[in-house]
């Protein structure tokens, strides 16, 4: 298989290869057969080169690594863990530095000797002066009821629910590009089967026209022969139709928007594989249970309003802090030199600090009682996501338990359909049955097979469906 990255350029390639090639012809009055058979040649190498057929497997890789939807919610999931980050570094203390420069004009200036402003010795009097002060300040939240570590634990989780989060669509993803990979795969099997029927319909069509000229059927007779044969073209055409469309739905769940032509394989589908085993109902589930991610987001958002609770209860807690800071200043008033002047006006400082929450207007309980609600919330949630699952699981078996019972009978009703037809078919050759009779044993014949190739692939697609839900893995 060669990948979607190379084929442009063996396209581009072949194409330069081919102008080379028809120019030399033209140089040197190369006959015009051998250069017709070499022109079809390299047509024929390019337009190999550059198409593709995808796998369900490559398909499924492909999505999970360019699908927008799911890209998304890994670049919400990495918000995510820069809160955690955030929350983890709150735990340490925090450390700013600050400065201050100003000019002052004092018009009318105190005269005489030395003067104290501000604290601090002036030496000098002028109607300008200049004074910068320098700190470093630090500080540092001891204790607050442990809600800041609360506080990491429900940012990692949130980080968790954004994974399964992705987990979750990455899953619809597959189920989606399934589902349209089957419906390829059926109606390519369908237009066999109508092209099938429509080759019958041209046959029949020329022998009754051969009857029609020997004078044994009618001309009206006939013409309901060839109304067939169109309804069959019809047919044929809406059913490319409708596999261009899905191939086209395929490609939008892929975010492939070149006009590359775009195939995917179509592999060997047997008898035994829709009629394989089916996974028991409850052991489905039971397993589902065990690891969809929808479940377990909702067993998370439970444990994240527990945390909720909590942290919204520590808000009566006391919060303790400690606090340093190295502060010092200069002036133009002075006359000492700027290093003096920092060294002799530095300070030092530290402290401790403790808030008491006394009266909130109500914040902190209004804040317990909704965490608490949050909590009923997700417990509905997942009662719901629990029921949904169960739903969803049985659907599957139902559709596979139904469907696998409907190929064994369609599997019977197309033997006899077939058989019934060919034995009408030689009774209409001999004149022993009517353009009707025909048009209605070929109708049958067709519903019969399409009821096979349908309930076929349906029980194919049902059961695998069973499959990811019981163990995550698509065959």
């Amino acid at each position: 298989m060669i990948p979607r990255t190379v084929n442009k350029y063996l396209f581009r390639f072949f194409r330069i290869l081919f102008f080379y090639y028809f120019c030399h012809a033209i140089c040197n009055n190369m006959r015009v057969k051998h250069f017709s058979l070499s022109l079809i040649a390299l047509l024929s190498l390019s337009t190999t080169a550059q198409a593709k057929q995808w796998t369900l497997k490559e398909c499924i890789d492909y999505a999970l690594t360019n699908n927008i939807s799911l890209r998304k919610t890994l670049v919400q999931k990495q918000s995510y863990h820069e809160d955690v980050l955030q929350s983890q570094a709150a735990l340490l203390p925090s450390l700013s530095a600050s400065t201050s420069q100003n000019v002052t004009y004092r018009p009318w200036p105190e005269s005489g000797a030395a003067s104290v402003q501000n604290g601090y010795v002036q030496s000098s009097i002028d109607k300008v002066y200049y004074n910068g002060s320098y700190g470093v300040n630090s500080n540092w939240v001891l204790w607050n009821g442990n809600r800041n570590r609360d506080q990491i634990k429900l940012n990692k989780i949130s980080e968790q629910q954004a994974e399964l989060d992705s987990a979750r669509i990455a899953n619809q993803l597959q189920e989606q590009i399934t589902q349209y990979y089957i419906q390829i795969l059926y109606t390519t099997e369908a237009i066999k089967v109508n092209e099938q029927s429509l080759l019958t319909s041209k046959k029949n069509e020329e022998r009754g026209q051969a009857m029609v000229n020997v004078g044994s059927m009618s001309k009206a007779e006939l013409s309901q022969l060839t109304a067939q044969r169109a309804q069959d073209e019809f047919t044929v055409v809406d059913q490319q139709s409708n596999l261009r469309n899905f191939k086209r739905q395929l490609k939008q769940l892929l975010q492939l928007t070149d006009d590359e032509p775009f195939d995917v394989v179509i592999p060997e589908t047997t008898d035994e594989m829709a009629l394989q085993p089916i996974p028991a109902l409850q052991s489905v589930y039971d397993a589902a249970l065990s690891h969809r991610p929808e479940i377990k987001n909702a067993m998370l958002g439970m444990e994240s309003s527990d945390l909720s609770v909590k942290m919204a209860k520590a808000g009566r807690m006391p919060t303790i802090s400690a606090n340093g800071s190295i502060i010092t200043n200069t002036t133009s008033m002075s006359n000492n030199s700027w290093g003096t002047q920092l060294k002799t006006n530095l300070n030092l400082g530290a402290g401790v600090s403790v808030s008491v929450p006394i009266f909130d207007n109500r914040q902190i309980r209004t804040s317990v009682n909704k965490a608490q609600l949050q909590k009923q919330n997700y417990m509905l949630d997942l009662q719901d996501k629990k029921t949904t699952l169960y739903s969803t699981v049985e659907n599957y078996w139902l559709q596979a338990e139904n469907n696998q019972q409907k190929f064994r009978a369609a599997k019977v009703s197309t033997q006899s359909a077939q058989d019934s037809y060919e034995l009408l078919s030689e009774q209409f050759r001999v004149g022993l049955k009517n353009t009707i009779e025909l048009m209605t044993g070929k109708d049958k014949l067709l519903q019969a097979q399409q009821n096979e190739l349908q309930s076929k692939y349906l029980a194919i697609y049902n059961i695998n469906m069973l499959h990811f839900y019981q163990d995550g893995t698509l065959k």
